[in-house]
Parts: structure tokens; sequence; C-alpha cells
């Protein structure tokens, strides 16, 4: 396994996949997430327990993130066909909107760094990436405990008004809270956080 991806490029990859919305095979490449929000995130197999949870509650929110302008695509190193037969055939799937990549060769699994390779498979890996298709954020797990969606919509929310700002965000951060306007106010901020917010609104 590799080192983080976090400030890295969005490694270049192209593979097979299905697309749950139409049903129908089709083929994903890097390229199709330039000069977008995109996040990749991988999940360790089909036909799993731990798994089916984790893109359905990220389905859920679809609607969400296509309102934020993100795109999803999540990926395993099952083929398109074990993709299919997974949608089909798992109920909390039902309705899926996701395209799911098919990384039979584990190579994007490798690249990036996600790959356990005694085993074959993916750790939970999922990367956010900013239009310039640079990661800006995130987290891997193993395989026992699922990933939590509504905070993995707070980060996207809170690096894009980061982006579009200049200012930073605290810990905690959603829309409507503090930031912290270090474009403005970085020499009187330096040392003097707690002049600008308290713990209480950070916890709040």
């Amino acid at each position: 396994m590799g080192s983080t991806m976090v400030r890295r490029e969005m490694p270049e990859f192209s593979i097979d996949a299905y697309d749950a919305n139409t049903g129908h095979y089709t083929h994903v490449s890097s390229d199709d997430y330039k000069g977008k929000w995109a996040v990749i995130c991988f999940y360790p197999a089909d036909f799993t327990f731990v798994c089916p949870t984790e893109i359905a509650a990220m389905n859920a929110k679809y609607d969400e993130f296509q309102k934020m302008g993100v795109e999803i695509l999540a990926v395993s190193v099952d083929s398109k066909f074990s993709h299919k037969r997974f949608v089909e055939t798992e109920p909390i799937l039902q309705g899926l909107q996701l395209t799911i990549g098919a990384d039979t060769t584990k190579e994007v699994s490798a690249k990036f760094g996600v790959l356990i390779e005694e085993e074959g498979v993916a750790l939970r890996g999922r990367f956010l990436f900013n239009p310039d298709g640079v990661c800006v954020a995130q987290e891997v797990q193993a395989d026992s405990v699922g990933r939590n969606v509504n905070e993995f919509i707070r980060q996207v929310e809170a690096w894009q008004y980061a982006t579009k700002t200049g200012e930073v965000c605290p810990a905690g951060w959603r829309p409507g809270k503090k930031t912290l306007p270090v474009n403005t106010d970085a020499e009187k901020m330096t040392g003097r956080v707690g002049d600008y917010i308290t713990i209480e609104e950070i916890l709040s």
C-alpha cells in the first residue's frame, strides 16, 4: 500500500463499470472527472456485509451530492458482471443510481494506495478531489466498520466553502457556522485563534 493521496493529483485510470442508474455496462476513466468535484470510493467486495450499507448510504444522499456538483464513483476489484448481479439481488441497493467501477486488474486500487495485496481486495478508501484534480481529503478504514456519509457531506461542504472564500473551516464546521478569515487577518489571528472562536462554538 502506498502513502497518502492528499495533495496529490488523481491517478490516471480507465476501467469497465456498471451504471446502476441505466442498468448498462459502461466505461469510466480519470478524464471523466476533470474539472469537477469528485469522490472515488473503494470498497472490499460485492456480496459482503458492510459494503452494501455504505453504497446504499452514499446513494441515499445522491441528490445532495449532485446539487453540490459532486460526481461519485464506487470501485471494487469485482467484475462489471458481478456488480450488476450484486445490485440486482441485494435488497438494500434497490434504486441504486451510482456507477461502480470494475478494478479487475487491481491496478487502480494499487495506484490509490488501498490495495491489500495478500488478499487481493481494497480497503475502504474514500478520496475527495477538487476541480483541479487534487485530492483534498481521504478516509481509509479496515473492513469491519463502515464510513459516515453525513460526515463526508459536511467535509465536502467545508472544502467547497474554503475553496470559494479563501477562509478556513475549524473543526466540525457546517454551513452557517464561523470560519477563520486567515485570508484577511492572518497576522492578528496567529496565536490568538481563541479570540475569534470558542470551544463551545466549535462543538455546537
